[in-house]
């Protein structure tokens, strides 16, 4: 059987603009019931400004409470040199963990949240990839707005292969390509997809579609025919993106599993214990 890689990440990019504070021990709770279900992947936190995303400001207590599970790694978002330091401040030895660095395929959307333009966003990444690969902890790349930017509106595939090859020179890191706002169609999907698939294999490439326009199953199996097994998904479709307006939904892990299972995919993860995990997210918000 075809095997999928599920990337869970409602701990960190589902919950990351929930208005309630939550508190650690519910976060702690929920990543150590995903850490039981079989996934591989699971996003727990990030070393952001406070100022930006208060949510994510007691990261450092979450790696320090979590009970990790082996053959589980443990992803955080790291911007810039300041989040590499607190992210190796506050790391724990023996755990698997993975950095996450972002980038825009467009220039509206690179300049409202980083305030750079996207160039010079790769160029900044240099310093984080490279400690990171000095200290033999592996990335990965999060582009944004594959298909559609709330700021300048459609984008172009050559424009996503190009920020695709931009960070691939950097390192031969994995990418995951965002739907930020949830405005991607199959058939736009298809296009980003064969544009990127130029330049990076598709074992690289793994999609993260949000919900918000319902369209994120279909695009997921436009994803699968194109060759795509790993997808980024939030169980209870927590969150999305608070810099990028009307786009809360990532499509839940939940109804993932359900449409691979149905298609015949294999994930190794237990769909009675990511079930659980939803209802806890939701109880969460």
């Amino acid at each position: 059987m075809d095997f999928v890689r599920l990337h869970e990440v409602g701990p960190r990019d589902g919950l990351q603009n929930e208005k309630r504070v939550i508190p650690v021990a519910e976060k702690v709770a929920l990543i150590d019931l995903l850490g039981r279900s079989g996934l591989r992947d699971i996003e727990i936190g990030s070393f952001v400004s406070p100022k930006w995303v208060p949510q994510m400001a007691d990261t450092p207590d979450v790696l320090a409470q979590i009970m990790p599970v082996p053959g589980v790694r443990y992803a955080v978002l790291v911007p810039n040199m300041r989040g590499w330091d607190g992210f190796m401040t506050a790391r724990v030895p023996g755990v698997t963990y993975e950095v996450a660095v972002f980038v825009a395929a467009s220039e509206g959307f690179s300049q409202a949240n980083l305030n750079c333009s996207v160039k010079d966003s790769v160029d900044r990444l240099v310093p984080v990839v490279t400690a990171a690969r000095a200290a033999g902890i592996g990335l990965r790349g999060y582009i944004s707005c594959v298909t559609d930017c709330p700021f300048d509106g459609p984008v172009k595939p050559a424009a996503v292969a190009q920020v695709a090859q931009m960070l691939r020179a950097l390192a031969p890191m994995p990418l995951s390509l965002g739907d930020t706002i949830g405005a991607g169609r199959p058939a736009t999907v298809a296009a980003m997809l064969d544009a990127v698939l130029d330049v990076a294999p598709a074992a690289d490439l793994a999609g993260h579609f949000h919900d918000t326009g319902g369209h994120a199953l279909a695009n997921i199996a436009v994803a699968l025919d194109k060759g795509l097994r790993a997808f980024d998904s939030a169980v209870g479709g927590l969150g999305g993106c608070p810099y990028a307006p009307g786009a809360p939904g990532n499509v839940a892990t939940e109804r993932v599993l359900a449409m691979l299972q149905a298609e015949g995919f294999t994930t190794g993860v237990d769909p009675a214990i990511i079930a659980q995990a939803a209802e806890m997210a939701k109880e969460m918000r």
